[in-house]
C-alpha cells in the first residue's frame, strides 16, 4: 500500500471493512458467512484492481480450506459494491473492481497496451466538474474518469523496438 501515492492513501473511516458489510447485511435481513469475510479480508488485504476471474485464481481451490465457489464470489462482489466496499466499471469488456471503502474519490490513465491502471487524484479536475455543475445547477455525486492511452514503459519499450529493427 505504500506505493500509493500520499492523495491516494487509506482515508480514516469509523468502520472495518469487515463491520460496514456486516451493518450492510443486518439493514437487508442477512447474516455474515465464513466464505464473505474471507473475501473481504482477502479483498481489502491489498489495493488492486482486479475482475472476478483473476480473484477466483488467487483463492483457495476446491477441497482446501477457505475454498469459495465461484458462483458465492460474483455474488458477494456484487453485495460489496452495493455495500460502497467497491467501486466496479467496465474495461475492455470486463467488470473491473476497486477498493471504494476507505479511500478517496480518485480516476485512472488506463494503458491500452499492457492494461495497466495508474490512480491519480487531482484538485484542479474536482474543480473544473464542481465548476461546470454549478453552471448547469446540477448536483454532483461523482464521477468517473478514466483516460485511455499508452504507459511510459510500453512507450518505451516501442521506442527501443524501433531502434532495434534500424540497425
Amino acid at each position: 500500500m505504500s506505493s500509493l501515492p500520499e492523495s491516494l492513501q487509506r482515508v480514516e473511516v469509523a468502520l472495518s471493512p469487515q463491520e460496514r458489510f456486516e451493518e450492510y447485511l443486518q439493514s437487508k435481513g442477512q447474516r455474515q458467512t465464513k466464505p464473505r469475510k474471507f473475501l473481504v479480508e482477502t479483498i481489502f488485504a491489498q489495493h488492486e484492481h482486479f475482475d472476478a476471474d483473476e480473484l477466483i485464481d488467487k483463492l483457495p481451490r476446491k477441497g482446501e480450506e477457505n475454498y469459495v465457489s465461484s458462483a458465492t464470489v460474483y455474488r458477494a462482489l456484487r453485495e460489496f459494491v452495493d455495500a460502497g466496499l467497491l467501486n466496479s466499471f467496465q474495461l475492455d469488456g470486463r467488470m473491473v473492481y476497486e477498493l471504494d471503502y476507505g479511500y478517496p474519490q480518485h480516476d485512472h490513465l488506463y494503458c491500452t497496451r499492457c492494461r495497466k491502471l495508474i490512480e491519480f487524484r487531482s484538485e484542479e479536475l474536482i474543480a473544473l466538474r464542481d465548476e461546470v455543475a454549478s453552471d448547469h445547477g446540477f448536483r454532483v455525486s461523482g464521477h468517473r474518469l478514466i483516460v485511455r492511452g499508452i504507459c511510459r514503459d510500453c512507450v518505451g519499450s516501442r521506442r527501443k523496438k524501433r531502434k532495434q529493427d534500424l540497425v
